[in-house]
């Protein structure tokens, strides 16, 4: 049947056999990967996801009261200490370099005003954002990280457990409450300390100190540096639970999976940090000289 073809196209063409045209082969589509920017937003909307998720649950079947108590105690018993223990260090740090200052232009009396901006309205909310991230959120990541590689959430899922009910949703709670209750002591820590050094070393009475307080700030610098010290410590459990919850790869993927977390957050920080700075000074005015 071929030759009977090859004829027949011979004849039809004047006798010279027909040109077989070949088409060319396609190449496979190669997939192309996501950048890491792609990848970075979608792995912060699955974050973000999970706690909606999780908050939903509240509505739906309560709180875990037990769960949420321990969590809270955990969370103040492992970071209060060291919080103080950073905070007055840094509002040392902030008197020396701002009373120096102050001092070469003779307004040593401002320094309580400079304190309270500095300590209260952005040292406080991110201090208590690192250590509840760093002692508290790995924590959080390596303990549900060990009970997804021990298959305990797995075991929680067929028995009709909701994860993210009973595990995640008392962390992210309880995160926040101390994160909001802690913003305070760090605040007090840090302008005691300023108060310390000022005394001290820029040789400015306590009373100037305390009188200039209101000169600068107001009650709106405290609001915003407790939903700020809230937001943050949401954020830290969110990504704590997130990493711990989808951890693979054994012990040391649990490793892995503390290390981004904590690096996750610090970013997460600081760039919501930023925002809420930039919505604060366009919709809040501002006290004067």
């Amino acid at each position: 049947m071929h030759g009977t073809t090859l004829e027949s196209t011979e004849h039809e063409t004047g006798g010279g056999p027909s040109p077989i045209r070949v088409m060319p082969a396609r190449r496979p589509v190669a997939v192309r990967p996501d950048g890491k920017v792609v990848t970075a937003v979608r792995e912060t909307g699955r974050m973000f996801a999970l706690a909606l998720e999780s908050l939903r649950q509240l509505f739906i079947r309560g709180l875990p009261v037990g769960e949420f108590f321990d969590q809270c105690w955990f969370l103040a018993r492992v970071t209060t200490l060291p919080l103080i223990l950073v905070s007055i260090p840094f509002g040392m740090v902030i008197a020396l370099e701002v009373g120096s200052l102050l001092e070469q232009i003779g307004a040593q009396s401002q320094l309580g005003a400079a304190m309270v901006l500095a300590v209260v309205r952005e040292q406080a909310p991110v201090a208590t954002a690192l250590l509840i991230a760093g002692a508290g959120g790995s924590a959080m990541c390596a303990d549900l990280g060990s009970r997804r590689i021990r298959d305990e959430i797995s075991a929680m899922e067929v028995m009709g457990v909701n994860p993210l009910h009973r595990l995640v949703l008392p962390r992210l709670l309880a995160a926040t409450l101390v994160a909001f209750l802690l913003d305070a002591v760090v605040s007090v820590a840090g302008i005691l300390g300023g108060l310390y050094f000022g005394v001290h070393a820029v040789h400015v009475t306590q009373s100037s100190f305390f009188a200039t307080f209101s000169e600068l700030s107001q009650l709106a610098d405290l609001g915003i540096a407790l939903f700020k010290a809230a937001v943050f410590g949401f954020l830290a459990a969110m990504v704590a639970c997130y990493k711990g919850l989808y951890a693979k790869g054994g012990p040391k993927g649990v490793g892995d999976a503390v290390n981004q977390a904590v690096v996750v957050t610090f970013i997460l920080a600081f760039f919501v940090n930023f925002i809420l700075t930039i919505f604060y000074f366009n919709f809040i005015p501002q006290k004067s000289i």
